[in-house]
Protein backbone atom coordinates (compact mmCIF):
# COMPACT_ATOMS: atom_id res chain seq x y z
CA UNK A 1 0.00 0.00 0.00
CA UNK A 2 1.26 3.66 -1.12
CA UNK A 3 0.97 6.10 2.11
CA UNK A 4 2.76 9.21 1.83
CA UNK A 5 2.42 12.95 2.89
CA UNK A 6 2.15 13.88 -0.52
CA UNK A 7 1.09 12.08 -3.19
CA UNK A 8 0.79 13.40 -7.60
CA UNK A 9 -1.48 11.76 -9.95
CA UNK A 10 -0.64 12.13 -13.82
CA UNK A 11 -1.03 11.32 -17.15
CA UNK A 12 -4.63 11.06 -17.00
CA UNK A 13 -8.02 12.21 -17.85
CA UNK A 14 -9.40 13.67 -15.00
CA UNK A 15 -13.19 14.13 -14.06
CA UNK A 16 -14.24 17.14 -12.27
CA UNK A 17 -17.62 18.02 -11.33
CA UNK A 18 -18.23 19.93 -14.25
CA UNK A 19 -15.57 19.05 -17.26
CA UNK A 20 -12.78 16.45 -18.46
CA UNK A 21 -9.16 17.74 -18.12
CA UNK A 22 -6.74 15.81 -19.88
CA UNK A 23 -2.77 16.73 -19.29
CA UNK A 24 -3.92 17.95 -15.64
CA UNK A 25 -2.62 16.01 -12.52
CA UNK A 26 -4.40 15.80 -9.23
CA UNK A 27 -1.97 16.90 -6.01
CA UNK A 28 -2.70 15.06 -2.55
CA UNK A 29 -1.32 16.24 0.94
CA UNK A 30 -2.30 14.64 4.21
CA UNK A 31 -4.99 12.99 2.45
CA UNK A 32 -6.55 15.95 1.26
CA UNK A 33 -7.23 17.02 -2.26
CA UNK A 34 -4.87 20.35 -2.78
CA UNK A 35 -4.65 20.88 -6.15
CA UNK A 36 -6.48 20.11 -9.24
CA UNK A 37 -4.38 21.60 -12.57
CA UNK A 38 -4.92 21.91 -16.18
CA UNK A 39 -0.96 21.09 -16.19
CA UNK A 40 1.49 18.82 -15.03
CA UNK A 41 2.77 20.23 -12.70
CA UNK A 42 6.11 19.23 -10.06
CA UNK A 43 4.72 18.73 -6.37
CA UNK A 44 8.41 18.31 -4.54
CA UNK A 45 8.69 15.31 -2.62
CA UNK A 46 5.45 13.69 -3.87
CA UNK A 47 4.98 9.76 -4.76
CA UNK A 48 3.74 9.75 -8.20
CA UNK A 49 0.74 7.65 -9.28
CA UNK A 50 1.21 7.39 -13.37
CA UNK A 51 -2.77 7.16 -14.44
CA UNK A 52 -1.34 5.86 -17.98
CA UNK A 53 -4.02 7.82 -19.60
CA UNK A 54 -6.59 6.49 -17.96
CA UNK A 55 -9.58 8.26 -16.21
CA UNK A 56 -8.70 9.73 -12.53
CA UNK A 57 -12.44 10.16 -11.08
CA UNK A 58 -13.93 10.68 -8.07
CA UNK A 59 -14.61 7.42 -5.42
CA UNK A 60 -17.18 5.61 -5.92
CA UNK A 61 -20.08 6.36 -3.31
CA UNK A 62 -22.26 3.45 -2.49
CA UNK A 63 -25.20 4.56 -0.09
CA UNK A 64 -27.46 0.99 -0.22
CA UNK A 65 -25.42 -2.32 0.29
CA UNK A 66 -26.10 -5.25 2.24
CA UNK A 67 -22.59 -7.18 1.90
CA UNK A 68 -20.26 -8.93 -0.81
CA UNK A 69 -17.12 -11.19 -0.56
CA UNK A 70 -19.09 -13.96 1.15
CA UNK A 71 -19.89 -11.59 3.70
CA UNK A 72 -23.55 -9.77 5.38
CA UNK A 73 -23.58 -6.90 7.39
CA UNK A 74 -26.06 -9.06 9.35
CA UNK A 75 -23.61 -11.59 10.05
CA UNK A 76 -22.73 -9.50 13.47
CA UNK A 77 -18.80 -9.96 12.69
CA UNK A 78 -16.19 -7.39 12.53
CA UNK A 79 -14.78 -10.14 9.83
CA UNK A 80 -17.99 -9.54 7.91
CA UNK A 81 -18.12 -5.52 8.06
CA UNK A 82 -14.58 -5.57 6.96
CA UNK A 83 -14.63 -7.89 4.37
CA UNK A 84 -17.31 -6.24 2.62
CA UNK A 85 -15.20 -3.07 3.31
CA UNK A 86 -11.68 -4.76 1.27
CA UNK A 87 -14.17 -6.05 -1.58
CA UNK A 88 -16.56 -3.35 -2.76
CA UNK A 89 -12.79 -1.15 -2.83
CA UNK A 90 -11.70 -3.49 -5.74
CA UNK A 91 -14.40 -2.19 -7.66
CA UNK A 92 -13.84 1.59 -6.63
CA UNK A 93 -16.32 2.16 -4.03
CA UNK A 94 -14.53 4.12 -1.71
CA UNK A 95 -17.50 5.05 0.81
CA UNK A 96 -20.83 3.43 1.39
CA UNK A 97 -23.55 3.18 3.81
CA UNK A 98 -23.67 -0.45 5.57
CA UNK A 99 -27.47 -1.69 5.25
CA UNK A 100 -29.37 -3.60 7.44
CA UNK A 101 -32.33 -6.12 6.82
CA UNK A 102 -35.87 -5.90 9.07
CA UNK A 103 -34.75 -8.06 12.01
CA UNK A 104 -35.01 -9.04 16.22
CA UNK A 105 -33.98 -6.01 17.56
CA UNK A 106 -31.10 -7.27 19.50
CA UNK A 107 -29.29 -7.97 16.77
CA UNK A 108 -29.79 -4.47 14.89
CA UNK A 109 -28.29 -2.98 18.43
CA UNK A 110 -25.45 -5.57 17.63
CA UNK A 111 -24.79 -4.23 14.27
CA UNK A 112 -24.97 -0.94 15.36
CA UNK A 113 -21.96 -1.44 17.60
CA UNK A 114 -20.46 -3.38 15.00
CA UNK A 115 -20.18 -0.89 12.66
CA UNK A 116 -18.66 1.81 15.80
CA UNK A 117 -15.98 -1.27 16.57
CA UNK A 118 -15.16 -1.77 12.62
CA UNK A 119 -14.82 1.99 11.53
CA UNK A 120 -12.00 1.81 13.85
CA UNK A 121 -9.85 -0.61 12.45
CA UNK A 122 -11.15 -0.16 8.79
CA UNK A 123 -7.86 0.77 7.38
CA UNK A 124 -8.05 -1.41 3.91
CA UNK A 125 -11.27 -0.84 2.62
CA UNK A 126 -13.91 1.49 1.84
CA UNK A 127 -14.78 4.15 4.51
CA UNK A 128 -18.17 3.85 6.60
CA UNK A 129 -20.62 7.15 6.22
CA UNK A 130 -23.29 6.04 8.37
CA UNK A 131 -25.31 3.07 8.68
CA UNK A 132 -28.62 2.62 6.96
CA UNK A 133 -31.33 1.19 8.54
CA UNK A 134 -33.73 -0.78 6.00
CA UNK A 135 -37.06 -1.80 7.43
CA UNK A 136 -38.74 -3.49 9.82
CA UNK A 137 -41.48 -0.75 8.89
CA UNK A 138 -42.56 -1.90 5.44
CA UNK A 139 -46.12 -3.30 3.94
CA UNK A 140 -46.58 -6.86 3.77
CA UNK A 141 -47.38 -6.52 0.48
CA UNK A 142 -44.53 -5.15 -0.70
CA UNK A 143 -41.83 -6.67 1.23
CA UNK A 144 -39.89 -8.26 -1.15
CA UNK A 145 -37.35 -10.60 0.30
CA UNK A 146 -37.65 -8.98 3.68
CA UNK A 147 -38.37 -11.74 6.10
CA UNK A 148 -42.27 -11.21 7.39
CA UNK A 149 -41.81 -12.50 10.75
CA UNK A 150 -40.09 -9.08 11.66
CA UNK A 151 -42.78 -6.77 9.47
CA UNK A 152 -44.67 -3.86 11.46
CA UNK A 153 -45.80 -0.65 11.74
CA UNK A 154 -43.78 2.07 13.54
CA UNK A 155 -43.37 1.49 16.95
CA UNK A 156 -42.47 4.98 18.57
CA UNK A 157 -40.57 3.53 21.91
CA UNK A 158 -39.07 0.90 19.71
CA UNK A 159 -37.34 3.47 17.43
CA UNK A 160 -36.96 6.59 19.85
CA UNK A 161 -34.61 3.48 21.65
CA UNK A 162 -32.72 2.47 18.70
CA UNK A 163 -31.78 6.29 17.88
CA UNK A 164 -31.08 7.17 21.30
CA UNK A 165 -28.91 4.27 21.23
CA UNK A 166 -26.15 5.12 18.50
CA UNK A 167 -25.71 8.18 16.44
CA UNK A 168 -24.10 6.76 13.49
CA UNK A 169 -27.65 5.90 11.99
CA UNK A 170 -28.06 8.25 8.97
CA UNK A 171 -30.76 6.57 7.31
CA UNK A 172 -33.73 5.01 7.54
CA UNK A 173 -36.13 2.93 4.82
CA UNK A 174 -40.06 2.82 5.34
CA UNK A 175 -43.39 2.88 4.20
CA UNK A 176 -45.03 6.01 4.26
CA UNK A 177 -48.83 4.64 4.54
CA UNK A 178 -48.46 2.62 7.52
CA UNK A 179 -49.95 3.93 11.02
CA UNK A 180 -47.58 5.89 12.49
CA UNK A 181 -44.91 6.22 9.57
CA UNK A 182 -45.74 10.07 9.18
CA UNK A 183 -45.01 10.80 12.88
CA UNK A 184 -42.09 8.35 12.17
CA UNK A 185 -40.71 10.81 9.85
CA UNK A 186 -41.33 13.87 11.78
CA UNK A 187 -38.77 12.02 14.09
CA UNK A 188 -36.42 11.42 11.55
CA UNK A 189 -35.85 14.65 10.14
CA UNK A 190 -35.53 15.79 14.12
CA UNK A 191 -32.66 13.56 14.50
CA UNK A 192 -30.98 14.86 10.96
CA UNK A 193 -31.89 11.26 9.39
CA UNK A 194 -32.85 10.91 6.36
CA UNK A 195 -36.14 8.72 5.78
CA UNK A 196 -36.21 6.89 2.62
CA UNK A 197 -39.52 5.19 1.14
CA UNK A 198 -39.25 2.07 0.65
CA UNK A 199 -41.18 -1.75 0.35
CA UNK A 200 -44.45 0.18 0.21
CA UNK A 201 -47.97 0.10 -2.18
CA UNK A 202 -48.50 4.07 -1.17
CA UNK A 203 -50.62 5.98 -3.28
CA UNK A 204 -49.64 9.83 -4.90
CA UNK A 205 -51.85 11.75 -1.56
CA UNK A 206 -49.79 9.58 0.83
CA UNK A 207 -46.54 9.64 -0.93
CA UNK A 208 -46.69 13.90 -0.61
CA UNK A 209 -48.02 13.87 2.29
CA UNK A 210 -44.87 12.16 3.58
CA UNK A 211 -42.44 14.31 1.22
CA UNK A 212 -43.47 17.19 3.39
CA UNK A 213 -42.55 15.18 6.67
CA UNK A 214 -39.51 14.39 5.31
CA UNK A 215 -39.26 11.26 3.31
CA UNK A 216 -37.58 12.76 0.16
CA UNK A 217 -35.49 9.99 -0.68
CA UNK A 218 -37.15 6.36 -2.73
CA UNK A 219 -34.89 3.03 -1.98
CA UNK A 220 -34.58 0.68 -4.74
CA UNK A 221 -36.49 2.48 -7.12
CA UNK A 222 -39.08 0.20 -9.07
CA UNK A 223 -38.39 -2.09 -6.56
CA UNK A 224 -41.22 -3.55 -3.94
CA UNK A 225 -43.35 0.10 -4.81
CA UNK A 226 -46.64 0.74 -6.24
CA UNK A 227 -46.94 1.88 -9.63
CA UNK A 228 -50.11 3.10 -11.19
CA UNK A 229 -53.09 0.88 -9.53
CA UNK A 230 -56.63 0.46 -9.98
CA UNK A 231 -59.04 1.01 -6.72
CA UNK A 232 -62.86 0.36 -7.39
CA UNK A 233 -62.30 1.22 -10.45
CA UNK A 234 -60.48 4.08 -10.20
CA UNK A 235 -56.89 4.81 -10.94
CA UNK A 236 -54.29 5.63 -8.72
CA UNK A 237 -50.66 7.09 -9.30
CA UNK A 238 -48.00 5.32 -7.36
CA UNK A 239 -44.56 5.60 -5.74
CA UNK A 240 -43.01 5.75 -9.20
CA UNK A 241 -45.33 8.15 -10.57
CA UNK A 242 -44.70 10.30 -7.42
CA UNK A 243 -41.15 10.47 -7.50
CA UNK A 244 -41.18 11.49 -11.13
CA UNK A 245 -43.71 14.34 -9.91
CA UNK A 246 -41.69 15.78 -6.84
CA UNK A 247 -39.00 17.45 -8.30
CA UNK A 248 -37.61 17.35 -4.82
CA UNK A 249 -37.15 13.77 -4.30
CA UNK A 250 -34.37 12.23 -5.12
CA UNK A 251 -33.98 8.15 -6.18
CA UNK A 252 -31.69 5.53 -6.73
CA UNK A 253 -31.50 2.75 -8.92
CA UNK A 254 -30.19 -1.30 -9.48
CA UNK A 255 -28.54 -0.31 -12.64
CA UNK A 256 -27.10 -3.74 -12.34
CA UNK A 257 -28.69 -4.69 -16.11
CA UNK A 258 -31.64 -6.79 -14.50
CA UNK A 259 -33.74 -5.09 -11.70
CA UNK A 260 -34.16 -2.63 -14.55
CA UNK A 261 -33.83 -2.95 -18.32
CA UNK A 262 -32.30 -0.30 -20.46
CA UNK A 263 -35.58 1.93 -21.27
CA UNK A 264 -36.45 2.01 -17.48
CA UNK A 265 -32.38 3.34 -16.97
CA UNK A 266 -33.01 5.80 -19.89
CA UNK A 267 -36.31 6.70 -18.48
CA UNK A 268 -35.40 7.36 -14.77
CA UNK A 269 -32.02 9.58 -16.65
CA UNK A 270 -34.21 11.53 -18.74
CA UNK A 271 -36.81 12.91 -16.08
CA UNK A 272 -34.66 12.77 -12.90
CA UNK A 273 -31.48 13.20 -14.02
CA UNK A 274 -28.09 12.75 -13.02
CA UNK A 275 -28.54 15.42 -9.92
CA UNK A 276 -31.41 13.43 -8.18
CA UNK A 277 -30.08 9.76 -9.14
CA UNK A 278 -28.03 7.84 -7.24
CA UNK A 279 -26.64 4.35 -8.48
CA UNK A 280 -27.02 1.54 -5.63
CA UNK A 281 -25.51 -2.13 -5.61
CA UNK A 282 -28.16 -3.30 -2.96
CA UNK A 283 -25.47 -6.05 -2.78
CA UNK A 284 -25.82 -9.36 -0.68
CA UNK A 285 -22.68 -11.29 0.45
CA UNK A 286 -22.46 -12.59 -3.14
CA UNK A 287 -21.15 -9.57 -4.53
CA UNK A 288 -17.82 -10.08 -5.77
CA UNK A 289 -18.36 -13.88 -6.02
CA UNK A 290 -18.38 -16.69 -8.29
CA UNK A 291 -22.16 -18.07 -9.63
CA UNK A 292 -23.60 -20.74 -7.27
CA UNK A 293 -25.18 -21.12 -3.54
CA UNK A 294 -25.58 -18.60 -1.68
CA UNK A 295 -27.18 -17.06 1.55
CA UNK A 296 -29.42 -13.86 1.13
CA UNK A 297 -29.55 -12.29 4.82
CA UNK A 298 -27.40 -13.73 8.03
CA UNK A 299 -25.95 -16.85 8.24
CA UNK A 300 -28.04 -17.40 11.39
CA UNK A 301 -31.44 -17.59 9.65
CA UNK A 302 -30.90 -16.21 5.91
CA UNK A 303 -32.46 -17.76 2.98
CA UNK A 304 -30.84 -19.86 0.65
CA UNK A 305 -30.47 -18.47 -2.92
CA UNK A 306 -28.69 -19.12 -6.18
CA UNK A 307 -26.78 -16.73 -8.21
CA UNK A 308 -26.64 -16.67 -11.68
CA UNK A 309 -26.99 -14.66 -14.68
CA UNK A 310 -26.28 -12.07 -13.01
CA UNK A 311 -28.26 -11.99 -9.78
CA UNK A 312 -29.36 -14.05 -7.01
CA UNK A 313 -32.32 -15.76 -7.45
CA UNK A 314 -35.34 -17.60 -5.15
CA UNK A 315 -33.99 -21.28 -5.16
CA UNK A 316 -37.24 -22.34 -7.29
CA UNK A 317 -36.06 -19.49 -9.49
CA UNK A 318 -39.47 -17.89 -9.10
CA UNK A 319 -38.20 -14.10 -8.91
CA UNK A 320 -35.00 -12.38 -7.64
CA UNK A 321 -33.47 -12.65 -4.49
CA UNK A 322 -30.90 -9.81 -4.25
CA UNK A 323 -27.95 -7.66 -6.71
CA UNK A 324 -24.60 -9.26 -7.00
CA UNK A 325 -23.79 -6.24 -8.45
CA UNK A 326 -20.48 -3.89 -7.81
CA UNK A 327 -20.42 -0.40 -8.33
CA UNK A 328 -18.12 -0.07 -11.11
CA UNK A 329 -20.66 -2.23 -12.94
CA UNK A 330 -23.18 -0.05 -12.26
CA UNK A 331 -21.31 2.95 -13.83
CA UNK A 332 -20.45 0.94 -16.83
CA UNK A 333 -24.15 -0.06 -17.45
CA UNK A 334 -25.13 3.58 -17.63
CA UNK A 335 -22.91 4.57 -19.88
CA UNK A 336 -23.70 1.28 -22.25
CA UNK A 337 -27.02 0.42 -21.78
CA UNK A 338 -28.56 4.25 -20.67
CA UNK A 339 -26.41 5.64 -23.09
CA UNK A 340 -25.24 8.05 -20.37
CA UNK A 341 -22.22 10.55 -21.04
CA UNK A 342 -19.50 9.11 -18.24
CA UNK A 343 -19.21 12.86 -16.55
CA UNK A 344 -22.88 11.56 -15.42
CA UNK A 345 -23.15 8.07 -14.99
CA UNK A 346 -19.92 8.78 -12.24
CA UNK A 347 -21.78 12.02 -10.89
CA UNK A 348 -24.34 9.39 -10.03
CA UNK A 349 -22.03 7.12 -7.82
CA UNK A 350 -20.25 10.14 -6.19
CA UNK A 351 -21.47 13.84 -5.67
CA UNK A 352 -25.17 13.12 -6.15
CA UNK A 353 -24.82 9.95 -3.40
CA UNK A 354 -22.47 12.43 -1.34
CA UNK A 355 -25.05 15.51 -1.33
CA UNK A 356 -28.27 12.91 -0.62
CA UNK A 357 -26.13 11.71 2.64
CA UNK A 358 -25.18 15.03 2.87
CA UNK A 359 -21.25 14.13 2.89
CA UNK A 360 -20.50 15.93 -0.45
CA UNK A 361 -18.46 18.58 2.48
CA UNK A 362 -15.19 16.56 2.32
CA UNK A 363 -16.19 14.23 -0.34
CA UNK A 364 -18.12 12.87 -4.06
CA UNK A 365 -15.75 15.23 -6.12
CA UNK A 366 -12.43 16.04 -6.74
CA UNK A 367 -11.96 19.68 -5.55
CA UNK A 368 -9.36 21.45 -3.40
CA UNK A 369 -10.07 20.73 0.41
CA UNK A 370 -11.85 17.10 -0.50
CA UNK A 371 -10.56 14.15 0.99
CA UNK A 372 -8.57 12.56 -1.63
CA UNK A 373 -11.13 9.44 -2.22
CA UNK A 374 -9.99 8.80 -5.75
CA UNK A 375 -10.38 5.64 -8.48
CA UNK A 376 -8.57 5.68 -11.77
CA UNK A 377 -10.38 3.29 -14.32
CA UNK A 378 -9.76 2.30 -18.14
CA UNK A 379 -12.15 3.09 -21.03
CA UNK A 380 -14.53 -0.17 -20.06
CA UNK A 381 -14.21 0.86 -16.47
CA UNK A 382 -12.44 -1.83 -15.71
CA UNK A 383 -10.60 -0.49 -11.90
CA UNK A 384 -6.81 0.00 -11.93
CA UNK A 385 -6.37 2.12 -7.92
CA UNK A 386 -8.90 2.77 -5.38
CA UNK A 387 -7.75 5.58 -2.64
CA UNK A 388 -9.32 6.69 0.34
CA UNK A 389 -8.10 9.96 1.89
CA UNK A 390 -4.79 9.82 0.31
CA UNK A 391 -4.10 6.06 0.83
CA UNK A 392 -4.19 3.36 -1.74
CA UNK A 393 -6.50 0.56 -0.89
CA UNK A 394 -6.33 -1.83 -4.01
CA UNK A 395 -4.11 -1.50 -6.62
CA UNK A 396 -4.26 -3.91 -10.21
CA UNK A 397 -0.30 -2.97 -10.95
Amino acid sequence: MIFTDRIKIYNGIILTPHRLIKGGCVLIAQGKIVEVTENNIDFEGAELIDAKGMYISPGFIDIHVHGGGGHDFMDNTLEAFLGIAETHAKYGTTAMTPTTLSCEKADLLKTLDLYTEADQLNIAGARFIGMHIEGPYFSMLQKGAQDPRYIRDPIVEEYEEILSYSSIIKRWSAAPELKGALEFGDFLRKKGVLAAIAHTDAIYEEVLAAYERGFTHATHFYSCMSGVSRRNAYRYAGVVESAYLLDGMSVEIIADGVHLPPALLKLVYKIKGAEKTALITDAMRAAGMPPGPSILGSLKDGLPVIVEDNVAKLTDRSAFAGSVATADRLVRNMVRLADVPLLEAVKMISATPAEIMKVDAFTGSLQPGKDADVVIFDQDINIFTTMVKGKVVYSKA
